[in-house]
């Protein structure tokens, strides 16, 4: 019975961290594109 528990526990937890990680995955992202347009804005800038 305590072997069920802790399966379900693990897999929780694995999904848990899935989550997390699909979120982490997700703010890089965003950062990297934000950092793009702003080094694009910036070398608009100095070209002009």
């Amino acid at each position: 019975m305590s072997n069920k528990k802790g399966m379900a526990k693990r897999e929780a937890y694995a999904k848990k961290q899935e989550e997390q990680g699909k979120s982490v995955i997700k703010w890089i992202a965003i950062g990297l594109i934000v950092l793009a347009v702003i080094y694009y804005v910036w070398t608009l800038t100095i070209i002009s």
